[in-house]
């Protein structure tokens, strides 16, 4: 593809979301320079993290967080639809629109000129949720056929979920995605300056190491690129905090060991979304990768879906 064809489609990506009324005031190059140029950390021997309200050291998380979605894989959605009552399935709509993904009219490449369209990074996307809805957002609403999308899931068993129900869906007949068992914090296969758009829905919360992740986001997207993220986060009304907080602590462990035999699994997952950052504070995080945050010099920089109980966060990867 040309240079001229992708700073075309990362630009367009960009004018979405950003409204570019007054000129925007860029990163530092120079600290954008030194901040991905730094060698990725490493656990010391006895660095700890949490995993839900446990206290455990930071090598042993992501094994732990393996054994929670290898237990849950199968009847993760079916769990999701009774604890939200569906509702994660109208925020995974409305997050896919408003990316809006793909090229509208993206044709293939005809022998006279370059094929156009995006390449997509769906990042803990194992059971395909999010990458079927953006196959069919760009085929059905923008007459794209030629973006391509990349799940990406570090856990096998939650890809081998994601690729029975493309098979069952007919999604993998269109030959337009792939499948990468992969670590959010180390995405090596992937090239630099390589992806349009980099999302993650309901999984950065698990990750142990979420900046190293923001970092390996900024690397792998283009310029212009778009960082999309959906996750659960901090209700902001008092009186409905404590309900919901009631019913998430009270009734979802229980669900899970009615439904899946596995309340532990489930406990686990309640307790890891009190434990993720707050909105201000994961602004702030995306902020530090190095990407413009949308609204963040008027607005809040983020958007809350039914009070806080899920929010999305955006960010651009500058131009230059």
């Amino acid at each position: 593809m040309s240079t001229r064809t992708l700073t075309r489609n990362s630009t367009c990506l960009t004018h979405r979301l950003l409204n570019l009324r007054s000129p925007y005031r860029c990163l530092s190059c120079s600290r954008l320079l030194a901040q991905h140029e730094q060698t990725p950390k490493h656990d010391a021997p006895n660095s700890t993290t949490h995993f839900g309200f446990q206290t455990v050291p930071s090598s042993s998380k992501q094994s732990r967080v393996a054994n929670v979605f290898t237990s849950v894989a199968s009847s993760y959605d079916t769990m999701n639809d009774l604890m939200s009552v569906g509702t994660h399935r109208l925020w995974k709509d409305y997050f896919v629109r408003s990316l809006d993904p793909g090229i509208k009219n993206s044709k293939k490449d005809t022998g006279q000129g370059q094929e156009q369209g995006q390449t997509i990074l769906d990042i803990a996307g194992g059971t395909g949720d999010i990458a079927f809805r953006m196959l069919e957002h760009c085929t059905i609403l923008n007459n794209d056929h030629v973006s391509k999308i990349i799940v990406s899931d570090i856990n096998p068993d939650m890809l081998a979920e994601g690729k029975r129900r493309a098979r069952e869906g007919g999604f993998d007949q269109s030959g337009r995605l792939s499948w990468l068992e992969a670590n959010a914090e180390d995405l090596h296969p992937v090239s630099d300056n390589s992806i349009d758009l980099y999302t993650v829905a309901f999984g950065i919360r698990n990750f142990t190491h979420k900046d190293l992740a923001l970092r390996e986001a900024f690397r792998v997207l283009k310029p212009g690129g778009i960082f999309a993220c959906l996750e659960f986060s901090k209700v902001q009304n008092r009186l409905f905090e404590a309900v919901y907080k009631r019913w998430s602590f009270g009734a979802i462990p229980l669900i899970g060991q009615l439904v899946a035999g596995d309340r532990d699994s489930y406990q686990y997952l309640v307790e890891s979304i009190e434990k993720f950052p707050g909105q201000e504070e994961w602004k702030g995080m995306i902020e530090e990768a190095g990407f413009l945050v949308p609204g963040g010099g008027e607005g809040k920089g983020w958007e809350d879906l039914m009070g806080g109980i899920a929010c999305v966060h955006k960010g651009v990867k500058p131009l230059r």
